[in-house]
């Protein structure tokens, strides 16, 4: 369908709060803009943009010609977030809510419509006096916002210094009337077949069939859709950790004419939130859900090419991450996103976008609330990847938290609304009242307790242990750290490692709780100073890139120890998702990838845990090593190798093993063994014996699948741990990299600009090469370091020149 508004030319301009009402009233004399639409006045002024967007009025103005066509449809995706809109100097419509969509029918129309968006200052809105909440929230300054269906980006702080997004921030369209005025699909497995069930309104009777795949099937004359047709023996989709993502093209002709098209899936799914859990189960197979909380890619724009998106989801994608989680305080993603999550096998965990605030019950603020949920019904009907749907972020935890007994916290929005909502426009869709929320009682606060944000090891500064003892059942949110950038980005970002710790700049970046007298970076140095035993502050005076080294490998230590234990069998935990999997500002945030799409040290850790087939290595102490097998395809078998390596040459030992399909195997070091080794060195009989434990997973035909390494006893910083490297081209813009070590290195970082390799910060055991592939990003050939926390030297990685003959 052919969009009039497709590269139509947009301005803006900016006027008082209050000031101009009607556009003919606009002044000659403004300073005009050029504006993208889709987009906010913060995208289109750039580093121009000196003053808070919420405290004036804007205006975005368009004229678009029409053609031959008289009768036309102009869809406004989403504005945020109080405006007004002109159509040819008339008023046509008020918008009260960022998430509703405004659709208007234009009737002999003239060869050319001028468009014009006023968007009201909301800061102006926000002085009239309206009911008080019940609690006031702690993430935002403005309890007036409860008031207002927006998003909270850029005007928590917690988000970092990010303007607030006012604008036409969904796209506007202007196409011909279309024959069909709305699409409604649906799906549901029963036995072996799928079951799609449409419903749509035609704009007159028409001869209608629906296309699924090749197949076809006939509705005959009609002028309204309410059918369900059968797939027999279909295929089921799967998040792609678990088995193919198998979707659906489905197609609606009319008349001949394919009117819409969508792309849809067959799978069930349950969360069982019985004896105080969380499991998700889908296709009848329980799954452990990993992943994080999603941040817009563009979060000042707020909306995204389909490649960029296409190329951070296959970048989690190949982490291993099958769930991502859109937060209750930021916004509904893209259409292509949702596509792109259900061809990619990636779950999706949506929050309606309540936050901490407490949402009010009259009619009105209810009639926003409708229109936001049709909406996002609309964009996401019969897409396999939405699993489950809450009702906000911290929408309970936020009373809870305040003291409120459990009957002065209720809200109807949670309890009736949306539940009901959920029930009959996304069956098959799990619903739980908000992340988190507890299952026994009323507290939600507990993070043994359903669905849990587990901050414990993080800013509440727990040690590591209490990863093991929590009892967390299933974390929404989890491991919030203030994450350093690689070193090559934080000199692209700040020029150099200097600032880290106290320029304004860099702590702008560093997230922080509103009102509070500390930060995450505060977080991250108590972890180095318990985990290492060295004062942060004290050696940043001395060597700044050492004092984020050690930044970095202290949170990939949380992460290997927390995930680690977390998807064992054993834990009765279903699921964990970091905060975050993006940053939203450059700088040390909270996202495991940088703002450039570059993956920081624990994107690696959270990779390596993730896997389908993973080997998790735990230290338990007096029992030893356990090695569990952990498998989420098919069954698999092969071997199990130790490698103990001592001081004069390494003892390898070796276990068949097979492992069912979605199951693991538990063993541990010295049952493989087959004595008593003390090879963590813990009932102390002398002298440690040995320096690194490494546990492989061999296939049948000896073929490595997964290692893992743990070093033994604390590790000194020394000028030499021998570190060597090598690396070959093997494709055109694929390299191999080799990395030996003459003694154990401790979180070895593979620092290459222009590639990113398939690991890093791994630890490496004496004389054990590692192998690993790395893929270019724009640089011809790999040039930078391997280097190590505990060595001073490091090894250079420069492309051997390969001279031919004469």
């Amino acid at each position: 369908m052919i969009d009039l508004l497709d590269g139509a030319p947009w301005r803006l301009a900016r006027t008082d709060a209050g000031s101009v009402l009607d556009p003919r009233d606009l002044q000659h004399d403004l300073e005009w803009f050029d504006a993208v639409v889709p987009g906010t006045v913060a995208a289109a002024l750039g580093d121009s943009l000196a003053v808070n967007p919420d405290d004036h009025d804007w205006w975005f103005v368009a004229d678009v010609f029409t053609g031959d066509h008289r009768r036309v449809q102009l869809t406004f995706g989403g504005i945020a977030t109080r405006a007004q809109i002109w159509i040819d100097g008339i008023h046509r419509a008020s918008v009260t809510s960022m998430f509703v969509p405004e659709i208007l029918d234009l009737t002999d129309c003239g060869g050319t419509v001028a468009i014009a968006i006023h968007v009201e200052s909301l800061a102006a809105s926000l002085k009239s006096r309206r009911p008080r909440g019940r609690w006031r929230s702690s993430l935002v300054a403005a309890q007036g916002l409860r008031h207002e269906r927006t998003t909270m980006l850029g005007r928590a702080p917690v988000y970092g210094p990010l303007p607030v997004p006012v604008g036409p921030w969904r796209p506007v369209s202007m196409t011909v009337v279309p024959d069909v005025r709305r699409v409604e699909l649906s799906t549901a497995v029963s036995d072996a077949d799928g079951i799609l069930t449409v419903r749509a309104e035609l704009d007159a009777p028409g001869v209608a069939r629906i296309l699924i795949d090749d197949k076809g099937f006939d509705f005959g004359t009609v002028e309204r859709i309410d059918r369900s047709v059968t797939l027999l023996d279909v295929e089921l989709w799967w998040p792609h950790t678990h088995g193919r993502p198998r979707t659906y093209r489905v197609a609606l002709e009319v008349d001949g004419t394919v009117r819409h098209q969508a792309v849809v899936g067959f799978r069930t799914a349950h969360l069982d939130r019985t004896e105080g859990g969380a499991v998700l189960t889908v296709d009848g197979e329980p799954i452990f859900c990993r992943g994080g909380t999603w941040t817009p890619l563009d979060p000042v724009r707020l909306w995204s090419p389909e490649e960029d998106l296409r190329a951070a989801l296959e970048q989690l994608r190949s982490a291993g991450v099958n769930m991502v989680r859109v937060v209750g305080t930021l916004v509904y993603e893209q259409p292509e996103f949702w596509s792109l999550c259900a061809e990619l096998g990636i779950m999706v965990w949506q929050d309606i976008m309540f936050g901490t605030l407490d949402p009010p019950t009259d009619e009105t603020y209810m009639a926003l609330v409708d229109g936001e949920l049709d909406a996002f019904a609309a964009t996401v009907s019969a897409n396999p990847a939405l699993m489950v749907v809450s009702g906000g972020s911290e929408t309970q935890q936020q009373p809870t938290m305040l003291g409120l007994a459990a009957e002065d916290q209720r809200m109807v929005l949670l309890d009736k609304i949306v539940p009901d909502f959920i029930t009959l426009r996304l069956p098959g869709v799990a619903y739980v009242t908000s992340s988190p929320s507890g299952v026994s009682d009323e507290l939600h606060t507990h993070v043994g307790d359903g669905i849990a944000h587990y901050f414990g090891v993080g800013g509440y500064l727990r040690p590591l242990s209490d990863i093991r003892t929590a009892g967390l059942r299933f974390a929404a949110e989890c491991l919030a750290f203030s994450v350093p950038p690689e070193r090559g980005q934080v000199e692209k970002f700040f020029g150099s490692a200097a600032v880290a710790g106290h320029h304004p700049d860099w702590k702008a970046a560093v997230p922080r709780d509103r009102g509070s007298s500390w930060d995450f970076e505060d977080v991250r140095d108590h972890y180095v100073r318990t985990i290492f035993g060295v004062d942060p502050h004290l050696i940043r005076r001395d060597d700044a890139e050492l004092y984020l080294d050690y930044g970095r490998a202290a949170i990939v230590e949380a992460f290997t120890e927390a995930l680690g234990h977390w998807r064992r069998a054993s834990s009765g935990c279903a699921g964990a998702l970091v905060l975050t999997l993006r940053d939203s500002v450059p700088g040390a945030g909270w996202g495991i990838v940088d703002t450039a799409g570059v993956p920081k040290a624990p994107f690696y850790a959270l990779a390596r845990a993730s896997a389908p087939l993973a080997l998790l290595l735990s230290d338990n102490g007096l029992d030893g090593y356990s090695v569990e097998l952990v498998n989420d395809g098919p069954a698999c078998s092969g071997s199990i190798r130790v490698v103990l390596h001592a001081s004069r040459g390494s003892h390898e030992f070796e276990q068949a093993v097979t492992v069912q399909a979605n199951a693991s195997i538990a063993l541990t070091v010295d049952s493989i063994v087959g004595t008593f080794t003390d090879a963590n060195h813990v009932y102390r009989f002398g002298s440690r014996t040995y320096s690194a434990v490494t546990v492989l997973f061999l296939n049948d035909d000896g073929v490595e699948v997964t290692r893992t390494t743990a070093l033994v006893g604390a590790q000194s910083r020394q000028n030499t741990v021998g570190l060597s490297a090598e690396v070959v081209e093997i494709d055109s813009g694929t390299w191999e990299l080799t990395v030996l070590s003459r003694w154990p290195a401790q979180y070895v970082c593979v620092d290459i600009d222009g590639f990113e390799a398939s690991d890093s910060w791994f630890h490496l055991a004496p004389n054990e090469p590692r192998t690993l592939t790395l893929v270019g990003r724009g640089a011809s050939a790999p040039r930078g370091h391997v280097r190590a926390l505990n060595s001073v030297e490091r090894a250079s990685v420069v492309p051997k020149v390969v001279s031919g003959n004469s």
